[in-house]
């Protein structure tokens, strides 16, 4: 059973066993070399580090309407999560967790907490509605920020056939037509819009925990 005080990582151990007993073997299996395989190629040369500014680009917010990233901050300093969208079942538990142990103590602290995805204004709300988020979901149309942060990658020929098969067709989830993603990756940006703390998991299963972000806040 998941509770409150449970890591994301203790949460996927439950998550893998579950999905195990759901999707045919052959399908789990082109999953699990492609978790192999972005583990050894490790995180990607020429991401952004701390000290350079945050992108920005024109986002669109749950609904469609058309917003940035300067404009969600307002000013304030912010953590920034991007995930893959919300068909996949590892970003909503770890938005899910975000908005459990991770949103209260940003509110204390009078940081922003927003998520981005390539995926369509609709994926937005769902991942809004099926994790009862109360912070702030955005799509990234055709990935402007993400790109600008070098975190970007996409499913491999055996992992797209395993989501075909369990019905997912990624390009017509992400607002550009494409299968570029976001590695999940966490920011902390400052009040001026510094990064002071990035953390970028090329392994989409791994995530940012709550307690290293609110470490990493101790940068501001």
């Amino acid at each position: 059973m998941t509770t409150s005080a449970q890591t994301i990582a203790e949460q996927v151990v439950a998550l893998n066993a579950t999905l195990a007993t759901l999707a045919p073997a052959e399908v789990m299996a082109r999953f699990v070399a492609e978790q192999a395989g972005l583990n050894a190629a490790g995180p990607p040369t020429g991401a952004t580090e701390p000290g350079a500014p945050m992108p920005d680009g024109a986002l669109l917010d749950a609904h469609g309407k058309p917003t940035t990233l300067a404009g969600a901050r307002a000013g304030r300093p912010s953590v920034v999560v991007f995930y893959r969208g919300a068909w996949c079942p590892y970003c909503n538990l770890a938005l899910h967790t975000y908005q459990r142990q991770l949103l209260p103590e940003l509110t204390a602290r009078g940081v922003e907490l927003i998520a981005l995805s390539p995926q369509k204004p609709d994926g937005s709300l769902t991942a809004v509605q099926t994790g009862e988020l109360s912070f702030t979901v955005l799509s990234d149309p055709g990935n402007q920020i993400a790109g600008q942060l070098g975190i970007l990658t996409q499913p491999t020929d055996g992992a797209r056939e395993s989501q075909r098969q369990l019905g997912l067709d990624l390009p017509s989830a992400n607002a550009d037509g494409t299968a570029v993603i976001p590695m999940p990756t966490a920011v902390v940006v400052d009040a001026g819009g510094t990064i002071r703390w990035i953390d970028v998991h090329p392994n989409y299963t791994t995530r940012s925990e709550p307690a290293e972000i609110l470490a990493a806040l101790a940068t501001l």
